[in-house]
């Protein structure tokens, strides 16, 4: 387990470093910095001091390894439109991101997996057809309809919850749902695939056939096999979350990554983007790598795959 998991840790570096590099070469790509700070009234000296104190007249590897060397340390340099540097922004909107992403995550895997379960324990029948429903319903529901839809239902005739802010678990409750309904479907289906391919496996069969109890089989041997997709899929789900939830916190006016990510873009917030954009990339990598030592533990032979 060991060699698997330093093996992994270099690979997520490796990864690191280049998802680092192409969110650097990301914007500088995009155009010319120093004359989109300057403006479109802005002299041709006026955009070369500009250029010069942000070090853009330097060569490239050179901008990279200061920005990378800066950027570890978590500074991501100071905001072109707020008077904050970028890291304070990120600070303060974290938080909300992060809790709407793990309640979307506990939502989806607590109402996929035992939907996808009992949907390969009783194929073809009102309980499987039920599951499917749901799924094609989640699928095909945009995110920002079922949130009007709830804020219309929950917050405006029943008055039950909030519609809108961040400032007490309330207010998480209908973004939380939203997001993880939208998951729940990839997830119940890769859970019913699974387990109905281990289900018909000659070691379940086995299992039964030395006596152990039907609860046993299930969860010891059946789930636990069918579960190493489903980890994989997490993980990936949970970035998705993040880096996607820019349209559930437009939708009930939350303060979170998204939102100061989606503002930026419009107001040309070259820093935030730069680091918002390499802070979600490394929330992927490091799942991954997270997801690859879990479904290592679930299943010894992957350790030597």
């Amino acid at each position: 387990m060991l060699k698997y998991t330093a093996h992994k840790l270099l690979i997520a570096i490796l990864v690191a470093l280049t998802v680092s590099f192409v969110a650097f070469m990301a914007l500088r790509v995009s155009g010319d910095l120093a004359t989109a700070m300057a403006g479109e009234s802005a002299s041709g000296e006026d955009i070369q001091r500009i250029r010069t104190q942000l070090g853009l007249d330097r060569p490239l590897i050179t901008q990279y390894w200061d920005w990378a060397s800066s950027a570890a340390s978590g500074d991501f340099g100071k905001s072109f439109y707020y008077p904050e540097r970028v890291w304070t922004l990120i600070e303060q909107r974290l938080p909300i991101t992060l809790t709407l992403a793990c309640w979307g995550l506990v939502i989806s895997l607590v109402i996929g997996v035992p939907l996808g379960v009992l949907a390969a324990l009783r194929p073809n029948t009102l309980i499987d057809r039920v599951a499917m429903t749901l799924a094609v319903l989640g699928q095909a529901l945009p995110t920002f309809w079922l949130g009007l839809l709830l804020i219309i239902l929950f917050g405006l005739i029943l008055r039950w919850l909030p519609i809108s802010g961040a400032d007490t678990w309330m207010h998480f409750v209908l973004p939380s749902f939203v997001l993880g309904y939208y998951s729940t479907p990839a997830v119940m289906r890769l859970t019913r695939s699974g387990m109905l391919e281990v289900l018909a496996s000659d070691y379940i069969r086995t299992a039964y056939a030395k006596g152990l109890t039907h609860g046993t089989v299930l969860f010891k041997h059946a789930l636990r096999n069918a579960a190493i997709p489903v980890v994989a899929l997490a993980s990936v789900q949970f970035g998705h979350m993040l880096s996607g939830s820019v349209v559930i916190e437009t939708v009930f006016a939350m303060q979170g990554v998204g939102q100061l990510a989606w503002q930026s873009i419009s107001r040309q917030d070259f820093p935030v983007v730069q680091a918002v954009l390499l802070l979600v990339s490394m929330f992927y990598v490091w799942l991954t790598f997270a997801s690859d030592l879990i479904n290592a533990w679930l299943d010894p032979r992957i350790r030597g795959a």
